[in-house]
Formats: structure tokens, C-alpha cells, sequence
């Protein structure tokens, strides 16, 4: 695991004896699962920062959308390089007005960055595409079919990521695409297969906004149309392993009633994109609850009743690894409504990369995985709002 430290604020924050000691008490790999969430997933970049002051570099990143975009950020890229070149994917995804209304009408700006958006894209990531206006039934063709062209994403990508690096599965990398044809997920790994641009890029493509990516002759869609939340890959793995999973989710499964459209409009996408986590985790925790169970029920069968092959065959479904899942939470923003996806605006990109580090930071303070803990837990929960109360902000 890599030990790198970073200047932050004239201090080498990297060097701190708290922090250093935060690297030895890791059980087991490192997982660092990022959800879809467009513009919010700046939160994940400060999330990443956090962690690598401490010398906490992933063994396993696993993506979805923008969750894969910057996983291949770090995949692909030395240790020393990774916080860099997240900061200049993100510099080239601001949107500035040409006009400042900050001071006059507060909230105004980020309307500005919301329609230049719509209206022009973003030149490091994609542009419009006129033909998609010329008609529902105009023939784009299946791979242009998209309201804008992602080209410029992957140049910007081409140039950003060393997919030779990727390709060395240190750390290993997993991106989440929805086949088109049969709706069924893909998870694009490393470890498995050799990763290119197009994974990334399929894993993003967002319709109708974005057209499908073709990959070996067959059409992907942005993952999160089926799983926003990719921490089933690791609950899934095979070994499956010890894990410290950070689990970074961009869209709120909490929220209040909606009394306006506006919030109607925001909260259905919380709803839609938090992707059922509470009751993915508590499935998880009873499955591998069970799996602990059956392991200590082949312990004590006497050893001659243990090598027998059907005994050996049924222990095969226990498990005695124990994974500990670290919940970090994006906050809703001041004013925040159902554009806050594409609000690249340089204030919303700063104000959630500096929130997903002052949480992790104090996560790691915290360290809630180290301790006791029931012997037939094998998955241990630790809610964000449970280590720092501040982060509903």
C-alpha cells in the first residue's frame, strides 16, 4: 500500500503521527465504491483526498457514471499523480458565467452554469448534438443517438489516464454498464479483462442525454439506470476477502416531504439514484450473517463428519470473512434542487469536494471499524450520521 502525503493549506498533512498510524489498523483490502451523481461526484474527489493524506491508497476501486470516471482517475495514475490529475478533470469541467451576479442575486450564478450547461455542454466533456433535435424519429444511428456527443470526454480521458497503468490492477478497477439489448448489468474488471476508454465511457452514458458505447459489437448504457450503488460487486467477489469498503453516495436515501415541483423534482431523484442501499446492505448483513453461522455449525461437527463430501460441499456456503462498510454521505447544498447533477458551477464543485474531505477526515479520526464485534456479523455497518452529525448540513 502506498504511502504518499500532500501540502494542504502549508502543512504536510501526510506526515502527521495521527494519520500515519490510521494505515495499520485497515482490516483487510481497501475498497473504495463510488456512485453516479454527474456534477456531485466532486464530493468523491475530496473523499480520495482525504484518504491518500492519510496513506490510504485503495486496493479496489469499483464505479459507476462519474464513480467511474474518477476510479480511473486514480486507477490510472502513480500515487503522486492521482490527486493532481483529479484536480484537473474537475478544473475542466467548471462552468464560469461570463457574468458574476453573486453579490446581487445569490444562487443566480449556479442558474447561469445550469443553462450554459444545457445550451453548450462542457468543452472537456461533451457538446451538443444538433441532429437530436430534428426529430423523435430522425435516424441518428444507434451509437449517436443522444441529445449531446460525449467525444470530447474522451479525449479529455485519453489524455488524463494511463490505461497501461489500469491495466496493472494496482489497484484493481471495476466499472458498472447496463447492456442495452438485454438490461442486464456488467461490471467491466481488471482483473478479468483489459480496460479502455470505452468502459469508462460506457459506464457514463447517461440516456437520453448520452448515446450507448459499444464494446466488443454490443451497446452500454450508464450503469445507474440498474445499480447506482456498486457495493454488490464486492459482496459478490469471488474470493471474497476481509474488506474496509468506503462506500461514497452522491443522492440522499433520506429527505423530507416535498410540498413544491421543485422538490418534488429533487427528491424523486434521491429516490431514484440512492438505489435501495438501506435495504441492499441489510440483505447483505443477514446473507453473510448466515454464511458466519454455517461456518461455526461445520466447526463443531466432529472431523470425520466435516471431510465428508456432502459436509464439505454444504460448508462451502459459509463464509468467515467480515466486511466493514463505511457510509459517507454527500450534503445537500444551500438552494440545491434537481439540476444539482449538472451544476459545475466552481462554487458547487468546491463546496462538495471540501465536504467529502472534512467527512472522511473525521471518519478516519473516528475509526469506528476498529473494535469488537459480534462473531456472526460478517457485514458491520457504519452509518456517516452516526460518526459526525455535522454532515446533514
Amino acid at each position: 500500500m502506498s504511502k504518499e502525503s500532500d501540502m494542504r493549506d502549508g502543512q504536510d498533512i501526510g506526515s502527521s503521527p495521527n494519520l500515519k498510524s490510521l494505515a495499520r489498523s485497515e482490516p483487510g483490502q481497501i475498497v473504495l465504491v463510488l456512485q453516479g451523481g454527474g456534477a456531485l461526484g466532486s464530493y468523491q474527489a475530496g473523499v480520495y483526498q482525504a484518504l491518500h493524506e492519510a496513506g490510504i491508497e485503495p486496493d479496489w476501486i469499483i464505479g459507476t457514471s462519474i464513480g467511474a470516471i474518477n476510479a480511473s482517475l486514480i486507477a490510472g495514475n502513480a500515487p503522486q499523480n492521482r490527486l493532481s490529475r483529479l484536480r484537473e478533470f474537475w478544473k475542466k469541467m467548471e462552468q464560469n458565467p461570463v457574468w458574476s451576479f453573486r453579490d446581487v442575486f445569490p444562487g443566480f450564478n449556479e442558474k447561469l452554469s445550469y443553462w450554459a450547461t444545457v445550451t453548450n455542454g462542457i468543452p472537456g466533456f461533451f457538446r451538443p448534438n444538433p441532429l437530436a433535435h430534428a426529430g423523435d424519429s430522425y435516424p441518428l444511428g444507434a451509437d449517436n443517438a443522444g441529445y449531446y456527443s460525449t467525444a470530447p470526454l474522451e479525449r479529455t480521458l485519453s489524455e488524463l489516464v494511463d490505461f497501461n497503468l489500469v491495466n496493472q490492477c494496482t489497484p484493481r478497477l471495476t466499472v458498472g454498464a447496463a447492456h442495452v439489448r438485454s438490461s442486464q448489468m456488467r461490471y467491466f474488471d481488471s482483473r478479468d479483462c483489459e480496460l479502455g476508454v470505452k468502459h469508462i465511457m460506457a459506464s457514463g452514458a447517461l440516456p437520453p442525454a448520452f448515446p450507448a458505447v459499444r464494446i466488443d459489437g454490443e451497446l452500454y448504457w450508464d450503469g445507474g439506470i440498474l445499480s447506482n450503488t456498486p457495493t454488490e460487486a464486492v459482496f459478490d467477489d469471488n474470493p471474497r476477502k476481509n474488506s474496509l469498503i468506503f462506500a461514497v453516495h452522491l443522492w440522499n436515501p433520506e429527505g423530507a416531504e416535498p410540498t413544491t415541483m421543485a422538490e418534488v423534482l429533487n427528491r424523486h431523484k434521491d429516490v431514484q439514484y440512492s438505489s435501495r442501499i438501506a435495504s441492499h446492505i441489510a440483505r447483505q448483513q443477514q446473507a453473510h450473517r448466515l454464511r458466519h453461522v454455517i461456518n461455526q455449525l461445520a466447526a463443531r461437527l466432529p472431523e470425520a463428519e466435516r471431510n465428508s463430501e456432502a459436509v464439505r460441499e454444504l460448508a462451502g456456503y459459509g463464509c468467515p470473512t467480515r466486511m466493514h462498510v463505511v457510509r459517507l454521505l454527500a450534503p445537500q447544498l444551500s438552494r440545491e434542487d434537481h439540476t444539482k447533477d449538472i451544476d459545475f458551477s466552481p462554487s458547487g464543485i468546491m463546496q462538495r469536494w471540501d465536504a467529502g474531505y472534512r467527512h472522511t477526515m473525521a471518519v478516519l479520526a473516528k475509526k469506528p471499524w476498529v473494535g469488537e464485534f459480534d462473531a456472526l456479523s460478517g457485514v458491520v455497518l457504519h452509518e456517516q450520521m452516526k460518526v459526525f452529525p455535522e454532515a446533514a448540513e
